[in-house]
């Protein structure tokens, strides 16, 4: 780990971040990259497409995947209503971490449900997706919201890096730790009912254990507010999202890149959720192939997050998100060509380069463009952003898929689109402008 004190934050943060807390804000990362890769990504995507919501596919081609697609996107429109102002209230209360621990409580048992669920059980499995996924992705808003208070600005690529980086060895790990039991339980002669819930038991405990240190070490520096006489926190919550959308002309370029962000990443989100499904029912690969192929992409992706990071620093957040952006078109392009398994793994992994580059890189120039003192909110809104691009790629994904009768080929041009979308808009974003209007908001 690099001197905290060249990556500690300046301004009114009186006690700067040691390297141990700048470990434990990291270590959440590690923690719960376990859901995404083992629940979103890999084993129970293709589990439930292939087991839970199978008799449904056999009446009717693609029917499964839209039904996974919408429960993924039902999850992130309630979090896209509601990150932004749970975001407010926990700057209003500065209850950031109190609110973090709650939604890992609540991911981590709703990780737990849906290993108990059965097969067939379409509405139980929908319905507990939903609530983990809601848990996760406010979770991912709220530890993001930390970064302004523990890392200089010039130095939040680095610190960004550094948390992805650590997720992708922290997704690994689960992954890693799944593919042992899974290898032990199809030698047993186990079928997939029998091997997938352990599997998700082992993802909740990993993600619990793990996440520890980020609430014993982590401080929670922001001040609350001091309550307005018959205002609830809920109704400030909401005045501050509407006064910060109001005042959206003095940020243009950080609205501009929230645009931007919202389309490369709807690309972003429908790899995540379909590319287990995609590899498995276009090219052939079985559980142990998916889980080693995606325990390769997680290296890849911490080495992108990480040397990214560096470069975002170094070269500036706009050129860098635009190289990135370039191998993800690249990527896809492959993906679309590939006619053998060794195709799809040249593609996956310019995939993980591209994706630990964009995430690092997308949260570290939000982070550079925020107001100190709206951290939380601002990072509501960058979740906000998140969960409506993860509304619009799966969905246009899965509705392309049943319209189409199944082909995923085709479904994946419009992931293709949002990155090109994504990189044009990318361009109007005028990076030292944005840290110009930030801290004169700052100073108000």
């Amino acid at each position: 780990m690099t001197d905290s004190s060249k990556l500690a934050p300046t301004g009114p943060i009186e006690h700067p971040a040691s390297t141990r807390e700048l470990v434990a804000w990291a270590f959440y990362d590690f923690a719960n990259s376990g859901y995404t890769t083992v629940v979103l990504t890999t084993v129970y995507s293709a589990y439930f497409v292939g087991v839970i919501a199978a008799r449904l596919d056999q009446q009717s081609p693609g029917t499964a995947m839209l039904l996974w697609t919408l429960s993924i996107g039902a999850a992130n429109l309630l979090v896209l209503f509601a990150g932004p102002v749970i975001g407010a209230i926990a700057d209003q209360r500065a209850s950031k971490k109190r609110y973090l621990l709650l939604s890992s409580i609540v991911c981590v048992t709703g990780t737990i449900g849906l290993a108990l669920v059965g097969s067939n059980a379409v509405v139980p499995a929908m319905l507990l997706l939903v609530l983990a996924t809601i848990a996760f992705s406010l979770g991912e808003n709220l530890i993001a919201a930390f970064l302004p208070e523990i890392a200089h600005r010039d130095g939040m690529g680095r610190v960004s890096g550094y948390g992805w980086s650590l997720g992708y060895f922290g997704g690994l790990l689960t992954l890693s730790a799944c593919l042992m039991y899974i290898n032990w339980a199809t030698e047993q002669g186990l079928e997939a009912t029998d091997y997938v819930p352990v599997a998700l038991l082992i993802t909740a405990a990993i993600f619990a254990i793990t996440a520890c240190p980020t609430f014993v070490w982590l401080r929670e520096r922001a001040q609350a507010k001091p309550p307005i006489a018959g205002v609830s926190y809920l109704r400030a919550g909401f005045t501050q999202v509407r006064n910060t959308l109001r005042h959206a002309a003095q940020m243009p370029d950080l609205f501009r890149f929230l645009q931007c962000l919202t389309l490369f990443q709807a690309g972003v989100a429908t790899v995540v959720v379909v590319a287990a499904i995609y590899a498995q029912e276009v090219m052939g690969f079985d559980t142990q192939e998916l889980i080693v192929l995606i325990m390769v992409v997680n290296m890849t992706a911490a080495i992108g997050a990480f040397a990214f990071g560096y470069a975002q620093d170094y070269f500036g957040s706009v050129p860098s998100l635009a190289v990135a952006l370039l191998i993800w078109v690249a990527a896809i392009v492959v993906t679309l060509l590939a006619e053998v398994p060794s195709d799809l793994w040249v593609a996956g992994n310019l995939m993980g380069i591209a994706m630990g580059a964009t995430q690092a890189g997308g949260r570290a120039l939000i982070g550079q463009l925020t107001p100190e003192s709206r951290n939380a909110e601002i990072f509501g809104l960058w979740g906000l952003a998140n969960r409506a691009a993860a509304i619009l790629g799966p969905i246009s994904y899965g509705v392309i898929s049943e319209l189409s009768g199944g082909n995923y080929p085709l479904a994946m041009l419009s992931t293709l689109g949002f990155f090109v979308l994504g990189l044009m808009l990318l361009f109007s974003v005028d990076e030292e402008r944005g840290k110009l209007a930030a801290a004169a908001l700052t100073t108000q």
